[in-house]
């Protein structure tokens, strides 16, 4: 996050350290993470599950609603894609890397996937626009249990030739994989929406109950078919994140924490476990085969999958620009080429670190040009400065005005309909909703927005909103209004860590900024120069400016806040409210005259 580099890169060179590189350079030629001496028998088991849960919480991100407008390209992508991508990738690696066929028809299936653990940090870093980012979220996620089960049927298709079995095994296996997947998965889902929508769970135990049925309905399901257990655990955290009768969001928190934690232990772990001498007999061939993926494989199945769809050729061309390989497709290689060197194939080996050469290669290069690509192309706002403005009361409407005539995109948002229309009037997009509902995280378009500032008079409105938006924009950049003073109740009515930064001045409340701008205050812009710096705009206007926020030479935003706020220099553009001194009503009168204006 901090060095806005993909954090898979650092992973796997965490792992390549701990493990073969150590070996190299200690006297015992013993890595300092061995887990196969670790773990042992576990260690794929451990994988198995850990990859189950990603993808639990992966179908958990996996709304309906988006479903709707996205259908059509994502089923291609899923369909007519992933056959693209088998059949170029086979052929590559068998003309290119001179692999067995049914070895390269093996190593496409394993690559097939893109996957969630590299998509969606990406995606967040990237921030697209439009329909391209639900397009890439949706077909990471789902590719995975297709990829896994495509490559466990040409695994098994493999082990069956070799013992002459009959086709039909394949076609059974697939079957079996779809029934026994996704029933299972039904089935969880159920169980935990009754339990959790009646009540039988207790709150602090619905974290550690979710895990329990997903790993059971997981290992059941592998047990009668095998890998059938990754269709499961989608399945049912696409089928929880869509119901309605049961409140998930605690669990969804968990999820997203457990998968932080899993990822980063399996690239480690999984990286590891290569050994020098398997990274160089990789042959220079190689890196002909990575750019066939990455130039040839990826564009041609995004353009046969969106041939006849509506997406602009700017939105095609990103879309065929990113397909990083995940952690999926790192552990299913890990498994099947031990599995084949033991039934007797001795290329087998090659699969696992070859397909590690893939993850590296797709995350550098497409981790690392994924932002620049977007911004040329015009699919996305990589530094959004725009700003969610929760409110939109006669003061919010004036700020927003001022933002949206400096460059900076606006939204407001209101559960007053004269607000909203007064917004819609003067020209400023705005919500009618509240900003809290499920409604709102469907509806409202956040493309080239980056923060949220909460300006309502109710301050627990105002905190929920920033605790809500905080894992949209990072809680750096969720603000607030500081609450009112009541000498009744001298304690805080909501807790600092469950509210935004505090705005402006610990005195700059609701209602002393609406009697100020009652009072007559004006919004003015000031440049700052080598002349009249920052100290000589604080002398000039003493207490009348409130100084509110400020856009550097870039054009980017900053808030003035009471804790850490900006520093102003020279070039800065400073924006703030001046008192001209008119009469202002009481803080009763404003209450009574705004009691409408609310979130």
């Amino acid at each position: 996050w901090r060095l806005r580099l993909p954090s898979i890169l650092l992973l796997l060179l965490t792992g390549f350290l701990a493990g073969p590189l150590s070996a190299m350079v200690r006297p015992s030629g013993i890595p300092l993470l061995d887990p196969d001496r670790l773990l042992g028998d576990l260690l794929f088991p451990i994988v198995s599950l850990s990859v189950g849960l990603i993808l639990f919480e992966g179908g958990l991100s996996l709304r309906l609603s988006e479903l709707r407008e996205i259908a059509a390209p994502l089923r291609n992508l899923i369909v007519i894609g992933s056959t693209a991508t088998l059949l170029i990738s086979a052929a590559a690696a068998v003309f290119v890397l001179k692999l067995d066929v049914r070895l390269a028809f093996l190593l496409g299936g394993i690559l097939v996937v893109t996957g969630p653990t590299v998509i969606v940090p990406l995606l967040r870093q990237v921030r697209p626009t439009g329909q391209v980012g639900s397009i890439l979220k949706w077909e990471g996620i789902l590719i995975d249990p297709v990829g896994a089960t495509l490559a466990l049927l040409i695994f098994e298709s493999i082990l069956i030739s070799e013992a002459g079995g009959a086709a039909g095994a394949v076609v059974l296996g697939l079957v079996k994989t779809v029934l026994i997947g996704g029933g299972f998965g039904l089935a969880g889902a159920a169980v935990l929406t009754q339990a959790l929508r009646r009540y039988w769970i207790p709150d602090f135990l619905e974290n550690s109950m979710t895990l329990m049925v997903v790993i059971g309905a997981f290992t059941a399901s592998n047990l009668l078919q095998e890998e059938s257990g990754l269709l499961t655990a989608t399945v049912m955290g696409f089928c929880l994140a869509n119901q309605r009768s049961a409140d998930v969001r605690r669990i969804i928190e968990f999820k997203e924490n457990l998968r932080v934690l899993l990822i980063s232990g399996l690239f480690i772990v999984l990286a590891a476990r290569l050994r020098i001498d398997q990274i160089q007999a990789l042959p220079l061939s190689s890196f002909a085969f990575l750019g066939i993926l990455v130039f040839v494989a990826r564009p041609v199945s995004v353009a046969l999958a969106t041939a006849r769809s509506k997406l602009s050729w700017k939105e095609r061309a990103f879309l065929g620009w990113l397909a990083p390989r995940g952690i999926v497709a790192a552990a299913v290689s890990s498994i099947f080429s031990l599995r084949l060197a033991d039934a007797g194939f001795p290329d087998a080996e090659i699969l696992a670190p070859l397909t590690f050469m893939v993850i590296v290669g797709t995350v550098a290069i497409y981790g690392l040009t994924a932002v620049p690509v977007s911004r040329w192309l015009g699919v996305a706002a990589p530094n959004p400065q725009g700003v969610l403005i929760v409110g939109a009361h006669s003061w919010a409407r004036t700020l927003a005005s001022e933002l949206q005539g400096e460059g900076i995109a606006v939204l407001l948002s209101d559960t007053n309909w004269a607000n909203i229309s007064s917004a819609r009037m003067a020209g400023l997009p705005a919500y009618f909703g509240n900003v809290l509902s499920e409604h709102a995280s469907d509806e409202t378009d956040l493309g080239g927005i980056g923060r949220l500032i909460a300006l309502t008079p109710n301050e627990e409105v105002n905190s929920l909103s920033a605790t809500h938006y905080s894992g949209v924009f990072g809680r750096s950049e969720v603000y607030q209004l500081p609450p009112e003073k009541n000498l009744d109740t001298p304690r805080e009515i909501v807790a600092e860590h469950l509210r935004g930064r505090l705005l402006f001045g610990p005195e700059m409340t609701y209602f002393e900024l609406s009697r100020r701008f009652a009072q007559g205050g004006v919004i003015k812009k000031t440049r700052l120069t080598d002349e009249f710096d920052y100290q000589s705009y604080c002398e000039l206007y003493a207490q009348s400016a409130i100084p509110l926020l400020l856009i550097d030479q870039n054009g980017n935003l900053r808030l003035f806040t009471v804790k850490d706020p900006p520093k102003p220099q020279s070039g800065h553009l400073i924006v703030s409210l001046v008192s001209l001194g008119e009469e202002a009503p009481s803080p009763e009168a404003l209450s009574q005259g705004t009691g409408k204006d609310s979130a």
